[in-house]
């Protein structure tokens, strides 16, 4: 059985509440139990906190850009990409190409390509080929 894990991490900077960062992470992964400091906040999980980043994937029609991105930074079993800080305030899910100028949210997703095929599969005209259920990917 793999073992999905979830890690987020992202600054706050100097002139950002500690509240607003913390509220962006959990509009986009509820649930992650949260280490909450002055200058960083970060958050661990399991695949329970991919939920709701799921769906806005669905809701937003950006399946193809997620699963690139996500793809693109593979390094053995783990997936690192960057979202978008306020983007993530305002409930929507958008995948910077570089670090922003108030920081991105870092994510951290260790488990099998199948965590990748449940949260983004492969499309054809936007539309999913195959949906896989939340049971076949820690199997």
């Amino acid at each position: 059985m793999s073992m999905i894990e979830v890690t987020v991490r992202v600054l706050v900077k100097p002139t950002e509440r500690v509240e607003r960062v913390v509220m962006a992470i959990e509009r986009i992964f509820p649930g992650l139990t949260l280490d909450i400091r002055d200058d960083m906040v970060q958050g661990y999980g399991g695949i329970s906190s991919l939920g709701v980043f799921r769906k806005i994937l669905r809701d937003e029609r950006i399946l193809d850009t997620a699963r690139s991105v996500m793809l693109a930074g593979r390094i053995g079993d783990s997936y690192q990409f960057r979202i978008s800080k306020p983007g993530a305030y305002m409930g929507r899910v958008g995948f910077p190409p570089d670090e922003e100028p108030l920081g991105s949210i870092h994510v951290e997703i260790s488990g099998s390509e199948r965590v990748i095929d449940w949260l983004a599969p492969r499309t054809v005209d936007g539309k999913p080929v195959m949906e896989i259920e939340l049971d076949e990917v820690e199997a």
